[in-house]
């Protein structure tokens, strides 16, 4: 899966416009970030990725990059 496709695959799960996030994007300045993102982000990748990951682990993102490179 390519950058591009995770950026809008993440701007979909956060309802944000398509094309608007980039991976230097820090989560604390996204509004839409909050414990319903967490909660999506978690099952996204477990539906998506098939990977398990903790909510702690979620916390511990501070960027865009931070999830994409977890999506490997």
């Amino acid at each position: 899966m390519t950058i591009k496709k995770k950026l809008n695959q993440l701007e979909e799960l956060l309802d944000i416009d398509k094309d608007t996030l980039d991976e230097n994007a820090e989560l604390n300045q996204i509004n839409e970030w909050d414990s319903m993102a967490v909660i999506s982000i978690i099952a996204m990748f477990d539906d998506s990725f098939g990977k398990v990951i903790t909510p702690e682990e979620v916390k511990g993102f501070r960027t865009i990059k931070d999830i994409i490179d977890e999506m490997e």
